[in-house]
């Protein structure tokens, strides 16, 4: 009786443990890696979009690495553009750029390491590999 009781302590414990270790909230870095894959694709969605407006192609380039201490420059160069302001998509990508930058200069700059300071690395996206089949 007792080592069948000991058993369904030990595995309420590990289901309680396993249950509190997915609610965990997010950290700096997969939060800021999470948004910038979020805003490289909404930018890659706009660029391709048949129904906005002409000025999405003046647009500056945004492909985020937030490993490229550059990344930086290019939010602040992203939200700083003037033009396409009457576009709705471009304001809300705006928004999430300035969140962004808000959140690597602020609240994860401790907990951040750039691995790279190339500049010309962000303006041609790493296409990922073609599987031969």
């Amino acid at each position: 009786k007792f080592p069948t009781m000991k058993m369904l302590l030990l595995l309420s414990a590990l289901l309680s443990a396993a249950l509190r270790a997915s609610a965990a909230p997010p950290t700096c870095y997969s939060r800021v890696l999470s948004l910038s894959k979020e805003i490289t694709e909404a930018f890659k969605e706009l660029q391709t979009s048949k129904t906005v407006d002409s000025c999405v192609e003046t647009l500056p380039r945004l492909y985020l690495d937030i490993h490229n201490y550059c990344v930086l420059a290019k939010l602040r160069d992203f939200v700083a553009y003037p033009g396409c302001d009457r576009v709705v998509e471009v304001n809300e990508l705006k928004e999430k750029a300035r969140s962004l930058y808000t959140i690597l200069i602020s609240y994860c700059r401790r907990d951040l390491v750039f691995l790279t300071d190339d500049c010309n690395a962000l303006e041609i996206p790493i296409s990922p590999p073609v599987e031969h089949s």
